[in-house]
C-alpha cells in the first residue's frame, strides 16, 4: 500500500468496491474471489447466497482485523454461480489449492499418498502405487509414509510371494530372477507355480489387506496340520512360516480399533495462534500410519473454521473413508458429508465422539497433535532467532521473510540449467521453485560454460516483468547466490539495470571446497567468514545445498532426456514406428545419415517424398 494512503482511506475504498458488486449479485450459490493489485487473488470463498455473503463484508465492525486488511487491499472481485452449495464447496477447495490466496487457510500437501496395488488379470502383480488410479486392480491405502508402505509390501512378499515386476519384464523372463532365489516370489514367469495356487496366494493377500487376518490364520493353520498329517513337512513348514510372519505384523500394529469401518481420526491442536492437525489412517482395523499438517494463516480464525477449511481441501484431493472422527463440532458438517457423498459415491460421516473407544482414539490423536505443535513452535522460534542474527551479522534492512537462492548446473556448458529455490519461515517452499533452461545461442549470446553469463540470464528472466508476475509478483527480501565476488558483481549489475534494490549475499566455498570454511561477500562490505559451528552458517549452507541439489537434479533429467533423443525426432513425418523401421534397416542413426537417397527409398514403409525429406535433413 502506498504510504500516502491511510489505512482508513484504503478500507473505505475497498468497501466501496465491494458495495458496487453487491448491487448486482443474485441470491444464488457460488464462489467469489477478492482480487488485489495485478489481479492477485487475496481470498476465495463460497456462499449459499452470493449476495448475502458478500454483503457481510460491507460491515467491517463485525469482522476480524485479518478480513479488514483483506478488504483494504481489494480492488475488484470475480464470481462463479453454481447449481448448489455442494458444487460451490468443491469448487472453492479446488481454487484455494490452485491459487494459494493470501487470506485463506492453507496447508502444504505437495505429496500424494502411496497405495498398495494388486492388479487384475492373469498373474496379478503386487506393488506400490502413487498418483492417478488408472491401472485396473484393487487399491489399498492410503499409507501415510513411503516407509510404511514399503514395510507392508516387504512383509506381503515374504508371506504370499507374489510378483512385483513389470508386465514387460515378466513376459520376457526365461528363468527365475533374484526374487525367487531369496524366497520373495514363486516364479510364475517360468510357471514354477500353477495358476490356481498363485490365485490362492492373491486371494490370501487381499484377505489380509481387507482385515480378514484371523480367518486367514485359521485357514493356514488347517493347511499346516493337514500337510503335517500327510508327512508333507516341506509344505507344513511353508504354512508355519506364513503364520509366524502374519503374527509378527499384527504385533507391530498398535493402536488398532476394534470397529471395522475404514476410519480417519483427525484432531486439531491450537497454541499461540498456530495450529497442528494430526491424522491417523485406519483401514480394515489396520493402522496405515499418520501425518501432521500445519495450516497457514490461522490467526483470528476459529478452530472450527480452520478444521472445516482443512477437511474441504484435504478430501477434495484424497478420497475419504466411511467414517472420519474429529475433535470439534462443525457448523458445515452436513454440507461436507453431502459434498463428498456426491463426489465419491459413498456415504461419509464426520463424527465427534463423546464416549467409548472412539473418544479415547480421538484423545490420543489430540495428544499427538499437541506434541507436534510444540515441536513445530520450538523449531519456528529457533529459525526466527537465526533470521534475526542473520539480519544483524549481514546488516540487512529487514528480517527476511522470503529468501531466494540461485545456482547453475552444467557439464562443460552442455545441458545448462539455472535453479531458483525459495525459503521462508515455514521452511523450503517447494511449490515456488523454478528452473531455467539456459539459452546458449541467440540474442543472449552466452558462451557454453560461462557461469557469469548464466547467472545474468537467470536473474534477468526472474526479475523481468513477465516472469515476475508468474512468481506471485513477490520480490525476495534476500538473494543468496553460489559464487564469489564475480557472481556478486554480475547479480548487482542485473538488479541495477532493472532498478531493483534487494540485498544479495554470495557464498563462496572454502579452501579445498571444505564445508564450514565458506566466505560470504556483500556489496560495500569486507568478506565475512563465520565460526564453524554457528547456527547461521549451518542455515546458509543448508540453503545453498538445497539450491545445488535442485539444480543438479534438473540438469540430470535434462541430460538423460538428451541421451534418448535422436536427430530423427526432428524430422516431421518420422514417428516411433518409422524410426524403428529405419533403425532396424540401417542399424544406426549414423548409417541413416550416410545413406544415399536411393537406399532410403528402398526401405519398406518409407515413401519417396519422405525419403527425400530425410536425405535433405542430413544433407542441407
Amino acid at each position: 500500500m502506498p504510504e500516502h494512503i491511510s489505512p482508513v482511506t484504503s478500507l473505505n475504498r475497498g468497501l466501496e468496491v465491494i458495495s458496487d458488486y453487491v448491487k448486482n449479485l443474485p441470491l444464488k450459490p457460488g464462489v467469489y474471489r477478492m482480487l488485489g493489485k495485478n489481479d492477485t487473488v487475496l481470498y476465495v470463498g463460497k456462499a449459499k447466497s452470493l449476495k448475502k455473503r458478500v454483503q457481510s463484508y460491507t460491515q467491517p465492525q463485525r469482522l476480524p482485523n485479518r478480513l479488514k486488511r483483506m478488504i483494504s487491499e481489494t480492488i475488484s472481485m470475480e464470481f462463479v454461480i453454481t447449481h448448489n452449495e455442494v458444487e460451490a464447496l468443491l469448487l472453492e477447495a479446488t481454487l484455494i489449492k490452485n491459487l494459494n490466496p493470501r487470506y485463506n487457510v492453507l496447508f502444504k500437501d505437495s505429496k500424494s499418498f502411496a497405495y498398495i496395488l494388486i492388479t487384475e488379470g492373469q498373474w496379478p502383480r503386487l506393488g506400490k502405487h502413487r498418483g492417478a488410479k488408472n491401472i485396473p486392480g484393487k487399491y489399498y491405502g492410503p499409507f501415510a509414509s513411503t516407509e510404511a508402505v514399503h514395510q507392508t509390501i516387504n512383509s506381503l512378499h515374504k508371506i504370499f510371494k507374489l510378483r512385483n515386476c513389470s508386465d514387460s519384464y515378466f513376459a520376457a523372463r526365461k528363468r527365475p530372477c533374484l526374487q525367487y532365489h531369496i524366497k520373495r516370489c514363486t516364479a510364475p514367469c517360468v510357471r514354477y507355480i500353477n495358476e490356481e495356487d498363485y490365485n490362492t496366494s492373491v486371494r490370501q493377500a487381499k484377505d489380509f489387506l481387507e482385515g480378514k487376518s484371523q480367518l486367514l490364520q485359521k485357514e493356514l493353520s488347517e493347511k499346516m496340520l493337514a500337510a503335517s498329517a500327510k508327512r508333507d513337512y516341506e509344505h507344513a513348514s511353508f504354512y508355519r512360516d506364513q503364520i509366524r510372519a502374519l503374527t509378527q505384523i499384527q504385533v507391530h500394529q498398535n493402536m488398532n480399533p476394534t470397529f471395522k469401518e475404514s476410519t480417519d481420526i483427525i484432531a486439531l491442536a491450537e497454541d499461540k495462534g498456530s495450529v497442528a492437525i494430526q491424522i491417523f489412517f485406519f483401514r480394515n482395523s489396520s493402522h496405515f500410519g499418520s501425518r501432521t499438517y500445519f495450516p497457514l494463516h490461522t490467526d483470528e480464525t476459529s478452530p472450527e473454521d480452520v478444521l472445516t477449511s482443512f477437511l474441504t481441501q484435504f478430501y477434495n484431493d484424497h478420497q475419504p473413508p466411511e467414517l472420519v472422527l474429529i475433535n470439534y463440532d462443525l457448523e458445515d458438517k452436513n454440507l461436507l458429508q453431502n459434498a463428498f457423498h456426491e463426489k465419491y459415491g459413498h456415504s461419509v460421516t464426520f463424527l465427534k465422539p463423546l464416549k467409548g473407544e472412539k473418544k479415547k482414539l480421538i484423545e490420543r490423536t489430540y495428544e499427538n497433535a499437541c506434541e507436534a505443535l510444540e515441536r513445530h513452535l520450538a523449531e519456528a522460534s529457533t529459525l526466527k532467532s537465526i533470521l534475526e542474527k542473520l539480519t544483524e551479522v549481514f546488516q540487512l534492512p529487514n528480517i527476511p521473510e522470503r529468501i531466494e537462492i540461485y545456482d547453475n548446473s552444467h557439464i562443460q556448458g552442455s545441458n545448462a540449467v539455472g535453479a531458483m529455490v525459495v525459503a521462508s519461515r515455514r521452511g523450503f517452499e517447494t511449490k515456488l521453485y523454478r528452473k531455467f533452461t539456459i539459452k546458449t545461442a541467440g540474442p543472449s549470446g552466452i558462451t557454453p560454460g560461462d557461469d557469469f553469463g548464466m547467472m545474468r540470464e537467470v536473474l534477468t528472466r526472474r526479475f523481468s516483468g513477465s516472469l515476475l508476475k508468474k512468481v506471485e509478483n513477490t520480490l525476495p527480501d534476500l538473494i543468496l547466490i553460489d559464487g564469489g565476488k564475480g557472481q556478486l558483481s554480475t547479480a548487482h549489475s542485473v538488479l541495477d539495470e532493472l532498478n531493483l534494490d534487494i540485498p544479495i549475499l554470495a557464498i563462496a566455498k572454502g579452501p579445498e571446497r571444505n564445508a564450514g570454511k565458506e566466505t560470504f561477500f556483500k556489496k560495500d562490505s569486507h568478506p565475512i567468514t563465520l565460526e564453524r559451528h554457528r547456527p547461521i552458517l549451518h542455515y546458509l549452507e543448508r540453503l545453498r545445498d538445497e539450491a545445488h541439489r535442485f539444480a543438479i537434479g534438473t540438469h540430470r533429467k535434462k541430460r538423460e532426456k538428451a541421451l534418448t533423443l535422436s536427430p530423427l525426432d526432428e524430422i516431421s513425418g518420422i514417428g516411433a514406428e518409422r524410426k524403428k523401421i529405419l533403425l532396424r534397416h540401417f542399424g544406426s542413426t549414423r548409417n541413416i545419415e550416410n545413406a544415399g537417397l536411393e537406399d532410403l527409398k528402398k526401405v519398406n514403409g518409407i515413401s519417396a517424398a519422405l525419403a527425400n525429406k530425410i536425405y535433405d535433413f542430413f544433407h542441407p
